[in-house]
């Protein structure tokens, strides 16, 4: 068990919500991935939903994540054979049963007492891949002794880099299969809630010895001095040598948005891309993820696999992502949502759903497997401001700037547009 301060303990229920008449007549009125949030928002103390469920400054990135898959819609092919419907694929060789991977996130037993435990054995039970958390509750060992499922460990570079050593060389004795590592956090993003709440990083048993992640600030959150103390700034992409130097696995970057870095992850020789805004807890204003994953695939091309993380809610979701390019989604805040609902099943029940879910989508849109999935069953283009976006991608500054600019200032060029959002 984990030790923690006063701000944070371990729900010691075996079943968080599930201890009341109600809360299991709601468990068993769930009918969608989105009602387990609402569940959570209930169950949990309000410093621990807040933790999970928040974002960055104006938490502008964290709505876009999700609203931006509404904008696109299906093209689907009628007169198909569809009786048969296969799922399955394979992430860096190893065959799971769908698309649907469990993300990384901190701090499972605030959750759940089982806390990362429970998560692995629900990945194992569905036969998909979890990627355990650098500040996971739970051990690299406690969870790889939990299971037989595939399990990636995700990973910070610390300026102590012997602590991510140590991470990495349990993690492979442990027999783990992959190292993510997560690329867009030199700094913490300022998560506002936390500061607020005024939150305490717990004690984890994965650095005793290493590093102490109990602090306690005047100011801000805890997470944040710990990632101000901990997390090394200089660390680049010379620097993913190193990280080849000191394992045999396979390693993924976890963080790309844009084509640019997507083109040196390749460059610097990694196994794969997590293209992900850290569950729009970094830098608001930030694009949706499933709004650049084309970007990135077109420049990887087949080199290597891209996932995507970030907005996943609906199995809609999932074939979306892989019709432009994605070879499977991660899913963090769902798990975690329905690990307070009723620990391992809970998160079973998360991952089924989604995965029936996108079953239904694939014979309605005319895919027996995986492969049929295609670009052509997406519209082309989701709305005219995406026109605009093209444009400027595609022309040289001088041109786009002709056709786009205004006189001065060019409010009235804003204000054009802007003026119809004010009439309701």
């Amino acid at each position: 068990m984990v030790t923690l301060t006063e701000s944070f303990q371990i729900p010691t229920r075996s079943c968080p919500v599930a201890d009341s008449a109600r809360h299991v007549i709601i468990w068993i009125k769930i009918v969608n991935v989105n009602e387990f949030q609402e569940l959570a928002k209930q169950a949990l103390p309000k410093i621990y939903y807040d933790f999970y469920s928040g974002g960055a400054e104006d938490q502008h990135t964290l709505k876009e994540n999700v609203e931006a898959f509404t904008r696109i819609m299906f093209r689907p092919r009628v007169l198909v054979d569809v009786s048969k419907i296969d799922t399955s694929t394979r992430i860096l060789g190893y065959p799971i049963s769908s698309p649907i991977m469990i993300a990384p996130a901190a701090m499972h037993m605030l959750a759940h007492p089982e806390g990362e435990t429970a998560a692995a054995k629900a990945a194992a039970a569905c036969n998909t891949i979890m990627i355990v958390s650098f500040m996971a509750s739970c051990t690299i060992e406690e969870v790889a002794s939990s299971c037989n499922t595939v399990k990636f460990l995700q990973i910070y570079v610390y300026k102590q880099r012997e602590v991510t050593a140590q991470m990495v060389k349990r993690a492979e004795k442990a027999g783990f299969k992959a190292i993510v590592l997560t690329v867009d956090v030199p700094k913490l993003g300022r998560r506002e809630a936390d500061i607020k709440n005024k939150l305490i990083s717990p004690k984890l048993k994965n650095f005793e010895g290493l590093f102490s992640t109990e602090l306690r600030p005047s100011e801000g959150s805890g997470m944040e001095a710990v990632a101000s103390r901990g997390l090394d700034a200089s660390f680049s992409w010379k620097d993913i040598e190193w990280l080849r130097s000191i394992t045999k696995l396979q390693i993924l970057v976890k963080g790309i948005l844009t084509r640019e870095d997507a083109l040196k992850a390749v460059e610097a020789g990694v196994d794969g891309i997590v293209v992900s805004n850290h569950g729009a807890r970094q830098l608001d204003y930030s694009p949706a993820t499933i709004t650049v994953l084309e970007e990135v695939v077109h420049v990887v091309g087949r080199r290597i696999p891209v996932l995507l993380e970030g907005g996943i809610r609906r199995g809609t979701d999932v074939f979306k992502a892989l019709a432009l390019g994605a070879k499977a989604v991660l899913i963090g805040r769902p798990v975690v949502y329905g690990l307070v609902a009723k620990g391992e099943d809970g998160v079973k029940k998360v991952i089924d759903m989604l995965k029936n879910e996108f079953e239904l989508t694939m014979a309605l849109s005319g895919c027996p497997t995986i492969h049929d999935i295609t670009r052509n069953h997406m519209d082309q283009i989701v709305n005219v401001n995406e026109f605009q976006e093209m444009a400027k991608r595609a022309l040289p500054k001088m041109y786009y700037d002709y056709f786009n600019g205004g006189a001065e200032d060019e409010h009235t060029v804003k204000e054009n547009v802007e003026a119809f959002h004010r009439i309701m």
